[in-house]
């Protein structure tokens, strides 16, 4: 464990009001007071009670689903059959920056994930842009999977009681539609999970995954008998550039592994078993995605995906010729991406509570209710926000928005950890990058490279929100930041 007590060896200390803008941009915040202050909010502290079953749970319970149940249609159109090796670069990005991401959790076990990485190690205009990527990645994509959720609502509503909810409130403007009132129900109900607290929402999580494992794998028993070796046989119809833009795009299905970071204040032994959750987590959902899409593709020729989110409750319909297994199918796929929904929002908030604890957005974030030991106010703030832009926004414009703030994020957690092994190579390490710095080089490349694979509009969107967020810092987190006064002097 971390020595609490002992002063930072590093050049970390608060920068003075009298230096200059430069020193005050790279002020860094010591490891210690990140790990000292775990918990701890305005009016109460968050409670550990969580073990490695349920932060693996969170893990896998924010990533398996989004890209299988939601995004396959998105991608099967730009990757063909090769979509299955979309998955598998995306997933190889995704193992590189869980690497780092694994020794950092391990070393520094706070709540805000890589926002705090990179405070403790880039500096404090780094750690923002890092943290405003991170409520991109959050929020965005619980906004995007409850899109999807509402697909499945249709099939399963469809199949059991032969409605569907009208267009006119299912879909979000752009897509026929004026408003997606199933998007706003699904967080809205995992918003009043989140109330009740961070142990009662990890049980009911446990309960969703093993839902939508048993579903993914129903999936493959029953799809595989409709499997056609030629819908193969045009591999890469739209060659490299296509599989990249799929696995860009794919991406957005892994960013929950490093759900279980956002939760190191409340897990009873952080440095030993965040990195351990982050890891298993992502090789349970890899595997599982890779064999769902394989299955899929060699269910359904790829030109026809696209034409609906619900792609896997559709196949099992076609290749069954009968209405129960695809509502079946949907049933699961309305409980598990519930799931995604839940623990993304869980993720979300802990990042704010971080952000709010030093002073760099309101204090409203932080405040933890005495009862149930959660941050509240941040929680029905968060929630309604992602219910809004759910209800307004198309999935694909969501996704890829996503992506690209996960991708952004994850190059610079690739960098942090390789400056705290130069800054502080005496600290304790519980799990190490193999092979670092290279390992690490790597990930930033592969996240360089698939942000390159998005497209202009995508880069566009992104460019927006970062200015939006420089505007935010220069105007209020840089003048309210705690580092920007001087603790005071010891005695």
């Amino acid at each position: 464990m971390l020595d609490q007590s002992a002063p930072p060896k590093d050049r970390t200390q608060a920068a003075l009001p009298s230096q200059g803008l430069g020193a005050r941009l790279m002020r860094r915040k010591p490891v210690e007071h990140l790990v000292a202050e775990g918990g701890q909010g305005e009016g109460g502290a968050l409670r550990r009670s969580l073990g490695l079953w349920q932060l693996t749970m969170i893990s896998i319970g924010a990533t398996l689903g989004t890209g299988i149940f939601v995004v396959l249609g998105e991608a099967v159109p730009k990757a063909g059959p090769a979509v299955t090796l979309s998955f598998v670069i995306a997933g190889l990005t995704a193992l590189f920056s869980a690497l780092s991401y694994a020794e950092l959790a391990g070393t520094i076990p706070v709540a805000g994930s890589s926002y705090s990485y990179a405070y403790a190690t880039m500096g404090e205009l780094i750690a923002w842009v890092c943290g405003w990527c991170l409520v991109l990645e959050y929020g965005v994509s619980v906004a995007a999977v409850a899109v999807g959720w509402g697909e499945y609502l249709n099939e399963l509503l469809d199949g059991t009681l032969g409605v569907t909810i009208p267009d006119a409130l299912s879909a979000p403007p752009g897509d026929g539609g004026v408003f997606n009132l199933p998007a706003l129900i699904v967080v809205m109900l995992a918003m009043a999970f989140l109330l009740g607290g961070a142990r009662e929402s990890a049980r009911a999580n446990t309960v969703m995954v093993a839902v939508k494992i048993a579903a993914l794998v129903l999936f493959c028993a029953i799809g595989v008998q409709g499997f056609r070796s030629g819908n193969y046989e045009n591999f890469m119809p739209l060659g490299m550039a296509g599989v990249s833009a799929a696995g860009a795009t794919l991406f957005f299905s892994y960013i929950g592994f490093d759900a279980a970071s956002t939760a190191g204040e409340e897990a009873k032994d952080a440095q030993r078993d965040l990195p351990r959750a982050i890891m298993l987590s992502l090789v349970i959902v890899t595997a599982l995605y890779v064999l769902v899409a394989a299955v899929a593709v060699g269910a359904k020729p790829w030109q026809r995906f696209g034409d609906s989110e619900a792609a896997l409750a559709q196949i099992m319909r076609e290749v069954t010729g009968q209405t129960f297994w695809g509502t079946l199918l949907a049933f699961c796929a309305v409980i598990a991406i519930a799931s995604v929904v839940l623990t993304v929002l869980y993720g979300q908030t802990r990042i704010l509570f971080a952000m709010s604890r030093d002073g760099l957005v309101p204090k409203v974030f932080a405040k933890v209710h005495p009862k149930t030991g959660t941050p509240r106010a941040n929680t029905l703030i968060v929630s309604l926000f992602c219910g809004v832009l759910a209800a307004a926004i198309p999935l694909g414009q969501l996704a890829d928005a996503t992506s690209i703030g996960t991708l952004f994020a994850f190059a610079l957690v690739n960098v942090a950890v390789v400056v705290l092994r130069r800054t502080r190579p005496e600290m304790p390490r519980t799990f190490r990058v193999p092979l670092s710095p290279v390992l690490p080089a790597l990930g930033f490349g592969f996240c360089v490279w698939m942000m390159g694979s998005l497209s202009a509009v995508t880069w566009v969107v992104f460019g927006v929100w970062m200015a939006v967020g420089l505007v935010f810092y220069f105007v209020y987190g840089h003048r309210r930041s705690r580092l920007a006064t001087p603790a005071p002097a010891e005695k």
